[in-house]
């Protein structure tokens, strides 16, 4: 829990200017998605608690192929990438 309590300031609470309770009970949520499905952990190999690896990449030409889209959370505090199908 430390952990969590450590990374939420550092991600989010010292970006953000709060306005209210009802603002940060939002910027958690996010947060707490943000941290669960999309951020990668070290702890578990990179890996995220809620989803599970994507396959590797084998072939280098495929690298060449990847189309990488950007979706901004909480006004672009946190930033989610994913590859554009």
């Amino acid at each position: 829990m430390k952990r969590w309590v450590q990374t939420c300031r550092l991600e989010l609470l010292d970006r953000t200017l709060i306005w209210n309770q009802r603002h940060l009970l939002h910027a958690f949520r996010e947060f707490e998605t943000f941290y669960n499905e999309h951020r990668p952990h070290q702890g578990i190999g990179n890996a995220r608690p809620l989803r599970p690896l994507p396959p590797p990449i084998a072939e280098p030409a495929e690298v060449a192929h990847l189309k990488v889209r950007r979706h901004r959370r909480l006004g672009g505090i946190l930033n989610e990438y994913r590859q554009a199908a």
